[in-house]
C-alpha cells in the first residue's frame, strides 16, 4: 500500500510554470545563508494564467537569526510566525511567508500552536526550490503530517462513525476557517475539496488507513475535542489579529494588500484612508471592528 509520505513527495514534485520556479529561485537568493526550501501553494496552483494574481510561497529557513541577523524581524518571526513579505519577479507579484524548519515540522503536526500552517499544507503544494536533497526530504516529512493532523482533530467532531474522506476534508476545513479571521465566503471549504475531489479522496483514504493502523494514539473523545476546538478558535482569532498587525509593519503596503484581499474574497469595498497608510499598525487594528461589523471577516 502506498504511504502518505510517498503521496506527498510525488505531489510536491509535480511541475509548475517556469516563472514560478524562477521566482522561487529569486526568493531563496535573498537569503543565501538560511534558505532551505521554497513551497508554492494556494489558489494559483489551479490556474495557468498567473498575470494579475498574487502568488503564495513559503520560504523555509534553517533558523531566523541566519535569515535576518540580529534584528527585530528575527524576534517577530520567532514569537509570531510567520513573517510575510511582498515580492516581484518576471512581471509577477507574490508574497512569501518565512518559517524555520523546526517551526514547519511543529506547525504541521498536532502540537501546532494554531491551525494556519497544517490547514494550508493539508492542501496541495509544490516544492519549487530546495538547497539539497536532505532539505527536500525534511519538508516532505513535515508536510506529510498535515493531513493526519486535520483528520485527527476533525473525526471526533463528526456525527458519523465512519465518515467518507471528502466529508471529513470539508468538515475539517470548515473548522479551521472558524479558528482564524477569514475573509473567504462560507462555502469556501467545500469549494477547495470540489476543485479536486479525486486528490482529496486518495489522500483521505490513505490518511484514514494510517490513523486506523494503530501507529498513533487514540482519537480524543467528542466532548474533549469540542473543548479543544473552542480554545483553538479563541487563540486562532487572537493570533490572526496579531499577525495582521505585524504584517502591517513587515509587509510594505501591507494594509492595502489586506484590504484588497478582503474585498476580493468577501465582495466588500473597504477603502484605506491616508492616515492608515501613514500609521499602518494602528490602521490595521482600527480596521478590525469595521470588518467584523460588515461580516467581511469571521
Amino acid at each position: 500500500m502506498i504511504s502518505l509520505h510517498s503521496l506527498v513527495e510525488a505531489e510536491l514534485a509535480e511541475p509548475v510554470d517556469p516563472r514560478v520556479s524562477r521566482m522561487a529561485d529569486a526568493i531563496a537568493a535573498e537569503y543565501p545563508a538560511a534558505a532551505r526550501a521554497v513551497l508554492f501553494y494556494g489558489s494559483c496552483l489551479r490556474t495557468s494564467d498567473l498575470d494579475g494574481l498574487m502568488l503564495d510561497f513559503y520560504l523555509i529557513v534553517s533558523d531566523y537569526s541566519s535569515a535576518y541577523g540580529k534584528s527585530w524581524m528575527a524576534t517577530a518571526n520567532r514569537l509570531i510566525p510567520p513573517n510575510v513579505f511582498p515580492f516581484q519577479h518576471d512581471g509577477l507579484a507574490a508574497k512569501y511567508a518565512v518559517l524555520s524548519q523546526a517551526d514547519l515540522a511543529r506547525e504541521c503536526g498536532p502540537e501546532a500552536r494554531s491551525v494556519s500552517v497544517w490547514a494550508r499544507f493539508a492542501q496541495p503544494a509544490r516544492l519549487v526550490w530546495s538547497s539539497d536533497p536532505k532539505a527536500a526530504d525534511q519538508v516532505a516529512e513535515a508536510v506529510a503530517k498535515a493531513a493526519p493532523t486535520l483528520f485527527r482533530l476533525t473525526l471526533p467532531m463528526m456525527d458519523k462513525s465512519e465518515p467518507a474522506p471528502l466529508e471529513t476534508w470539508k468538515a475539517g476545513f470548515a473548522l479551521t476557517y472558524g479558528a482564524e479571521l477569514r475573509a473567504e465566503r462560507t462555502d469556501r471549504s467545500s469549494n477547495i475539496v470540489n476543485a479536486d475531489p479525486e486528490r482529496y479522496d486518495r489522500f483521505g483514504r490513505v490518511t484514514l488507513d494510517l490513523l486506523a493502523s494503530g501507529d498513533k494514539k487514540p482519537l480524543a473523545a467528542p466532548g474533549e475535542m469540542a473543548r479543544l476546538w473552542r480554545r483553538m478558535q479563541r487563540k486562532g482569532k487572537l493570533l490572526s489579529v496579531l499577525r495582521l498587525a505585524k504584517a502591517s509593519g513587515t509587509f510594505a503596503g501591507g494594509i492595502d494588500y489586506i484590504a484588497w484581499k478582503i474585498n476580493r474574497h468577501a465582495g466588500t469595498e473597504i477603502s484605506i484612508k491616508p492616515w492608515q497608510r501613514r500609521w499602518p499598525l494602528i490602521g490595521a487594528i482600527t480596521l478590525l471592528p469595521l470588518l467584523l461589523k460588515r461580516g467581511a471577516i469571521r
